[in-house]
């Protein structure tokens, strides 16, 4: 992976490029940005140039580069590390270096498992950067994803993050930078990557995966700068076409104040999993905001659905309205919260679906 595979963000890459041409590398980075801007990408192919390159560097395995990801036990009762999981990760990274969670907790096997970086992570990460360089050069630690890092694990390497051993450097990739415990985030040089403009995707979408151009420039828009989403349209994305599913029966239930079915539908979303879950309401937050936007006849211009959500919103959208959205959008926030404070999922989504009934019919 190198810079030149990498879509778009040429200010990032040049500013990369120019602090380790001058001998300027900061021990701690964080790349920060939503989820398919490329801040994974970046993050490997800088490491690899830190590393020399080389075949081993190419298929990273190289001895001084080090992995941090969420992962889950495999064996109850049983501790489990990151390298636990190191084939697959290195595959997917590989294979398809744009990706989200659901991504990786398919390639990982985590089904509905909630995945973490677990407080025994850390010690794991002390031994392997108090070893001394295999190559005489960089070490690198490449984290993915802070925010899901356990508290003791976060404070354990707070001391390597301030004071790392020489020629280590240490790039964190968040997704969510306002949850990597702030300690974290004073000790990194903190790089904004943006999400990717619609040209990037639509370019990359024609020449890189030889999606033709009219099909290229629909996904582009859709996917509003999210890479990784581009490509689970283009490989028909099963979370996608389930999630849009889910959000049409909620609403058509919520209308028809359906209570029995609608306990039925929150038992079924309950049992995705969390991080499904919490995809799952991102896309409806997605939903509700482009059927609103809708409304404004300026569907061209403004609106990012696909062609199955777009015919859907020609009747919906009247539905979603100044007088609701607002009361809508505070609900699938507040189960967001509740969600990430491990709240019963059932009560959660129980709760909000009794709630759209009333929300739904303030037309």
């Amino acid at each position: 992976m190198t810079f030149d595979t990498i879509i778009g963000q040429a200010p990032i890459k040049q500013r990369l490029l120019d602090e380790l041409q001058q001998g300027r590398v900061p021990h701690a980075l964080m790349l920060w940005g939503p989820e398919g801007c490329g801040a994974m990408p970046i993050a490997v192919a800088y490491a690899q140039m830190l590393l020399g390159g080389g075949v081993m560097a190419e298929k990273l395995q190289h001895p001084d580069l080090h992995f941090v990801f969420p992962i889950y036990k495999k064996t109850s009762g049983k501790d489990s590390f990151c390298d636990d999981f190191l084939r697959e990760w290195r595959e997917l990274l590989l294979n398809r270096p744009y990706f989200g969670m659901s991504e990786w907790m398919d390639a990982a096997g985590a089904e509905n498992q909630q995945l973490i970086i677990y407080a025994n992570e850390s010690d794991a990460i002390t031994r392997k950067l108090s070893l001394k360089s295999s190559q005489g050069g960089y070490k690198v630690m490449v984290i993915w994803l802070p925010e899901k890092m356990h508290l003791t694990c976060a404070n354990k390497i707070l001391k390597l993050l301030e004071e790392p051993p020489p020629q280590t450097v240490f790039l964190l990739v968040s997704e969510q930078p306002d949850q990597v415990l702030q300690t974290i985030r004073s000790r990194t040089q903190m790089v904004q990557v943006p999400r990717l403009t619609e040209d990037d995707v639509r370019e990359a979408l024609v020449d890189k995966y030889a999606v033709q151009e009219a099909e290229a420039r629909r996904i582009a828009r859709s996917c509003a700068g999210n890479m990784a989403q581009a490509l689970r349209t283009i490989t028909n994305d099963a979370d996608s076409e389930y999630f849009f599913e889910l959000f049409v029966e909620l609403m058509r239930l919520s209308y028809a104040r359906k209570v029995k079915e609608m306990k039925l539908w929150s038992d079924r979303v309950a049992g995705m999993g969390r991080e499904r879950i919490k995809a799952f309401l991102e896309y409806c937050q997605k939903m509700v905001r482009e059927n609103f936007i809708y409304n404004f006849g300026r569907q061209t211009e403004l609106n990012y659905m696909s062609e199955r959500e777009a015919n859907f919103a020609v009747r919906f959208a009247p539905f979603i309205n100044e007088r609701n959205v607002i009361g809508i959008m505070e609900e699938l926030s507040l189960a967001q919260r509740d969600i990430g404070q491990n709240t019963n999922t059932k009560i959660v989504f129980f709760d909000f679906a009794l709630k759209m009934i009333v929300l739904i019919k303030n037309r």
